[in-house]
């Protein structure tokens, strides 16, 4: 049986905590200086994803 191997795309926007799996928000790579500073500052933070999403990202991971 093969190894499964790392899907590369889902491993760059996500990361692997201890209970969850955490993403970034959408619109916070560029072009953000014509966003104002509240929602480039709420952007920051990471949010977690939902539990059927995690089940289903968990095994590219």
């Amino acid at each position: 049986m093969p190894k499964i191997k790392t899907h590369k795309g889902v491993a760059k926007v996500i990361k692997k905590r201890k209970n969850d799996i955490v993403i970034g928000h959408p619109g916070s790579r560029h072009n953000t200086g014509k966003k104002t500073t509240k929602y480039n500052r709420k952007l920051r933070k990471g949010s977690n994803l939902s539990k059927g999403d995690q089940k289903r990202l968990k095994n590219l991971v």
